[in-house]
């Protein structure tokens, strides 16, 4: 167990001396990995964004529910029972005295409404699901059509699928450009080592000749591999935090302009993680299958 726990330490100090001892050309292999894996990284990051700004959006996937002009105040409570019951998320009771009261504040509503005879308005109740997938919310708008006193439920299924059907190609988008970085930085793991095992052609013809295996061999480099790999990862985090930080100010003010609240979300812990661990096993296969195909002209 200590020949193999040597081994492996022996290995990555050597992977460390070989990162130190190129720092040019370790910043430049950096900066390419950081910028390959922050794109994709981000773009998942906006459509997260768009979610969150599109759930604090006034209006947007919610379910009003409009009672009938003669239910009473036993009518409410049952609805308000059914709700709980079926776990349907927030929700906020608007009496007809408040809705009245909201359009006299209207400019030039509140002659019309003075006129009136009696209050045209009914009881609502206005929900936010929990389950906003456009399934779920149908779902949910349909059973509350089938309550009592019950005269009206809204929603705007329409826009709420289109809406899902963009993040979903929103998010596909995102794969495949994860997907083709994720192949160009295995290219450029694999180009790396190549030269680095070139250039210590003599080295590794030697340690073979005093018996050395293939195992012992590749091992300092897939340990470079997944170190560039992994520090390009945390690179890419760290753009990622900067980036979100100088925008978050300029993001909510332009929310404000619109009369809505918004803070940007930067990455979180999780995604740091991802991001390091991603790029550490892309420069580990990077590096394996550079280091087992060159070993054969060793052979």
């Amino acid at each position: 167990m200590n020949a193999w726990l040597n081994q492996h330490l022996t290995a990555l100090r050597d992977a460390l001396r070989r990162l130190a001892g190129a720092p040019l050309n370790t910043t430049l292999s950096l900066f390419v990995i950081g910028i390959a894996l922050t794109l994709p990284a981000a773009g998942w990051l906006l459509m997260d964004n768009v979610q969150l700004a599109a759930n604090n959006a006034s209006g947007v996937q919610q379910i009003s529910l409009f009672m009938t002009l003669d239910a009473d105040r036993k009518a409410v409570e049952e609805i308000e029972s059914r709700l709980k019951l079926n776990a349907a998320g927030r929700w906020r009771f608007v009496s007809r005295e408040t809705a009245l009261k909201g359009l006299q504040n209207n400019a030039g509503m509140g002659d019309l409404i003075a006129s009136l005879p009696r209050n045209p308005l009914p009881d609502a109740f206005v929900v936010e699901p929990v389950d906003t997938s456009p399934e779920a919310m149908d779902k949910l708008a349909k059973a509350m059509a089938g309550w009592p006193k019950v005269a009206h439920v809204q929603l705007d299924s329409a826009w709420v699928k289109r809406f899902d059907a963009l993040l979903r190609i929103g998010r596909l988008a995102v794969m495949l450009l994860a997907t083709v970085f994720s192949a160009a930085l295995v290219v450029v793991t694999f180009n790396t080592i190549r030269l680095q095992i070139l250039a210590h052609g003599a080295e590794i013809e030697l340690a073979r000749l005093i018996g050395a295996t293939d195992a012992w061999i590749r091992r300092p480099f897939t340990y470079f591999g997944a170190l560039q790999g992994a520090l390009g990862g945390l690179l890419a985090a760290l753009l990622m935090l900067v980036a979100s930080q100088l925008l978050t100010q300029p993001v909510a003010e332009l929310a404000q302009l619109y009369g809505a609240s918004f803070m940007l979300r930067g990455p979180s812990a999780s995604l740091a993680a991802i991001l390091t661990l991603a790029g550490a096993l892309l420069g580990w296969v990077g590096a394996l299958l550079s280091v087992s195909l060159s070993l054969r002209r060793f052979t």
